[in-house]
């Protein structure tokens, strides 16, 4: 990983420099590193002397003095440039051996050991199960889906988990509208509704309906929703889950009756106005009825049991005021895994200029299995994690259909199938490595630089659980292969320099492929 590299050379710099009494002693701050857009200003950029104050030294300064001490084999020449930035120029010979590097690890080129075997644990999609799931469930799922992957090529042990909300009010809700389609109850606006709810409504006797509570109906329409609806959309875009969660197995086994016990032991419930609080958060409602959060404690506190060192739970928009709450709580009750709540939001459908409203009650909403018949799990994998999950995102339907350059997923893959294209017709099945110091174009170098930064990419979307690095990175990865393959003749006369275009050509295979299986999109052969 370059990066971890110039960092250590960095920072051994630094060391040696105030060893050298030519720098004070100071805290080392986090050392950061970018890619110039600028050619002229080197293959790394570190702004390091910016951000170390000493007192009468500019950054330039500082940085000059750094420079000075950085010594390594595979750098050309580092240069210092206003207002205090080191530039770091590679050796060609570092890009092949680099290259090398990759035609020999393959498949496991891009792994590290971030993780150190660390169990974690990512919570996420987990819609009620009181409909099928929509446009705005497939944002989590794919996030979930795609850091679970990066997190496991990082080194850590994760669980992927559905949790199944079937004890709530949505719940309840749900049996309620299966009543009232029965003409049980009278319609209500806040009902759910649409042309599901009226077809499970029909596989229900209404004498057996009257019978059950409305929290047990639903959690009985919910369980077929689960299995009909829910399950293989799952399956359908290939997002896997290593365990399916029920709230109510927290009741069953009398966890919930045993936290709330534990928090009366230490006097820590109080009632008022009729209800049992934690705190400022109501844990039982005035009626008796467990609220949602109790729940969600509880389950938190179940996955500390099961000993995961990092919880990840997957949220949407609507969520987030319960994230605060949650951390607050479990800080205070002590919670030793490492927990981090990402809250996505919301998502809308675009055609043209007219956005397809969504809602799961009206029954008026697009179904994430409608959009994968539509564009297809790898269109709607790579244009759900294109945007960082703090943004809004159009998902604009026009474009997703778009069978050509434009659309960016179509793009990516037709640089993999050229890529095998070439490979056929080279019918060389053992590409070696000897030649490669004949790439000197542009081009080359160019795409070589750009297929070794992906093992830094997963180290670092693994450790700022940033999934939309890969979609980005793909599209650059194509757009440097395309320049290379439109500049350089890869099958010529000149055998020497045929293998080695080759070799580079391969290597681009094995990122590309390795990039879209972490994405989970599909390496097509043809196009």
């Amino acid at each position: 990983m370059i990066k971890n590299r110039l960092k250590l050379l960095i920072k051994k710099a630094i060391k040696k420099a105030q060893r050298a009494g030519k720098l004070p002693q100071f805290k080392i701050p986090e050392i950061e590193l970018e890619t110039p857009k600028i050619e002229k200003y080197g293959d790394y950029s570190s702004p390091i002397a910016l951000k170390v104050k000493i007192e009468k030294k500019d950054p330039i300064e500082i940085a000059k003095i750094i420079a000075s001490f950085i010594e390594s084999p595979y750098l050309q020449e580092i240069k210092v440039e206003k207002p205090g930035f080191i530039n770091f120029f590679l050796k060609e010979d570092f890009f092949y051996k680099e290259l090398k590097n990759i035609l020999r690890s393959k498949n496991k080129y891009g792994t590290n050991n971030l993780g150190r075997g660390k169990k974690v644990q990512i919570e996420f999609l987990s819609a009620n199960p009181t409909g099928p799931l929509t446009l705005g469930n497939g944002r989590g799922a794919f996030f979930g889906d795609v850091l679970a992957n990066i997190l496991e090529k990082s080194g850590y042990k994760v669980q992927r988990e559905y949790y199944i909300n079937d004890m709530g009010t949505q719940v309840e809700l749900l049996g309620k509208s299966i009543k009232a389609a029965l003409q049980l109850y009278k319609k209500e606006e806040n009902f759910y509704k649409g042309e599901y709810i009226n077809n499970l409504a029909k596989r229900i006797k209404k004498t057996e309906a009257e019978k059950l509570s409305d929290l047990r109906l639903g959690q009985l329409v919910g369980e077929l929703i689960l299995k009909e609806f829910i399950k293989p959309t799952v399956k359908k875009a290939k997002v896997k889950f290593d365990k399916w969660f029920k709230e109510s197995d927290l009741y069953k086994k009398k966890e919930v009756k045993k936290f709330l016990n534990f928090l009366k032991e230490k006097k820590l419930l109080v009632y008022k106005e009729g209800a049992i609080w934690l705190f400022d958060w109501v844990l039982i409602k005035k009626d008796l009825k467990p609220t949602y959060f109790l729940s969600d404690l509880v389950y938190h506190l179940n996955k500390e049991k099961r000993g995961f060192d990092w919880i990840i739970d997957i949220w949407g928009a609507d969520h987030a005021g319960h994230k605060e709450r949650l951390e607050f709580l479990l800080k205070k009750l002590k919670f030793k895994p490492k927990l981090d709540i990402i809250i996505y939001q919301l998502v809308r459908l675009v055609e043209g200029k007219k956005e397809v409203k969504i809602s799961k009650r009206k029954g008026t909403y697009v179904t994430l299995d409608w959009l994968l018949k539509e564009v297809g799990q790898d269109v709607c994998r790579f244009f759900f994690l294109i945007y960082g999950p703090n943004t809004h995102l159009d998902f604009d339907l026009k474009l997703a259909k778009e069978r050509s350059s434009k659309n960016p997923v179509y793009y990516v893959q037709y640089a993999y199938a050229r890529i095998r294209s070439i490979l056929r017709k080279s019918k060389i099945k053992n590409l070696d490595s000897k030649f490669l110091h004949l790439l000197k174009e542009k081009s080359e170098l160019d795409l070589i630089k750009e297929l070794i930064k992906f093992p830094d990419l997963v180290m670092e979307a693994a450790s700022e659980l940033a999934p939309y690095k890969l979609p980005f990175y793909s599209i650059s990865l194509a757009d440097k292969f395309h320049q290379f393959y439109e500049s350089c003749k890869v099958l010529s006369e000149n055998k020497k320099l045929t293998k080695a275009r080759l070799a580079l050509v391969k290597a681009t295979e094995i990122v590309l492929r390795e990039l879209l299986k972490l994405m989970g999109i599909s390496s097509p052969s043809k196009m």
